[in-house]
């Protein structure tokens, strides 16, 4: 069955555009991915050093700090073109229909908004880029781990995921977050209520060691954790949560739990501290970090 296979990258709109871009090339150690188009055209794209993905992070400069588009991966162009068929049949808005796709790294893709508004891409054979092995001690993500997003109906959202994406439930937190596979991670995808936004962008660290000396590089440069560090249960992933000048969450994390992606059955884990943090030793919490309201611009489409 044609689903999807991965996280591509994510797409900010920011209004303190250069604000932004010195943070994750300076601060957060993703690393400038050359621009096809003129440098001053407010546009910038980001690759984690620890995978061939051809970018992570696309910036683009705006009038209001929103999310502009979620890329996710499948593996053929005849799998974008059933999951096209299986999103426009589930009745989603579409934005474009399958094409060669003009964006950096090329590939062949369509664009549509999900049941809340938010735009996501689906796309296959996208140019990679390098990658090298990251130390233990380098503090610098390896990739991106997993997306959490915010609904309004966010039962009804899990479904879109599992019955039109091809997503399968690993474990709920009470009945209020779901944490959703689409290959042997753990969760690429999770769900909470509240308004149709983003909760935070996670990346992968080469261990704790690499989240640590992270946490460190950030710290030495004047931003402190919001909440961390700690380990979950829900996939057993330590978490370190930080917030860019833009207010977005971003978190380092390592250790996330495979599982079978067939095979694996839920567990639904009452809500606690110490399930939320195994650990119990972190600074802060959820209530510290930015609340969630909705983003600014559901059901318009940019095109960059």
């Amino acid at each position: 069955m044609s689903r999807v296979t991965e996280i591509r990258y994510v797409g900010y709109g920011v209004a303190d555009y250069e604000a932004e871009k010195a943070f994750y090339e300076e601060i957060w150690g993703l690393e400038p991915v050359p621009s096809p188009v003129p440098s001053d055209d407010g546009m910038a794209w980001f690759k984690a050093p620890g995978h061939d993905e051809h970018h992570v992070v696309r910036l683009r400069k705006a009038e209001e700090n929103r999310i502009d588009l979620i890329a996710l991966a499948a593996e053929s162009r005849a799998d974008v073109e059933a999951l096209y068929e299986k999103v426009r049949a589930a009745g989603a808005r579409i934005v474009s229909e399958p094409q060669d796709m003009t964006t950096p790294g090329g590939g062949y893709g369509f664009r549509f908004f999900s049941p809340d508004g938010l735009q996501f891409e689906i796309s296959s054979d996208v140019a990679r880029g390098a990658k090298r092995e990251i130390g233990r001690w380098e503090g610098v993500p390896v990739k991106i781990s997993h997306i959490v997003l915010h609904s309004p109906d966010h039962q009804a959202l899990v479904t879109f995921f599992t019955d039109v994406l091809g997503f399968k439930v690993s474990d709920w937190l009470g009945d209020f977050m779901c944490f959703l596979r689409c290959n042997e991670a753990h969760h690429r995808i999770a769900v909470l209520p509240g308004p149709p936004c983003l909760n935070h962008v996670a990346y992968d660290m080469e261990g704790v060691d690499g989240m640590m000396r992270g946490a460190h590089r950030l710290k030495i440069k004047g931003i402190d954790i919001g909440w961390g560090p700690g380990r979950h249960t829900a996939g057993n992933n330590t978490f370190s949560y930080f917030v860019t000048p833009g207010g977005f969450v971003t978190e380092y994390t390592s250790d996330l739990e495979e599982v079978d992606f067939e095979a694996h059955q839920p567990t639904v884990y009452t809500p606690a501290p110490m399930v939320m943090d195994q650990w119990g030793i972190g600074t802060g919490g959820p209530q510290t970090l930015p609340h969630p309201h909705p983003n600014p611009g559901l059901f318009v489409a940019v095109e960059a």
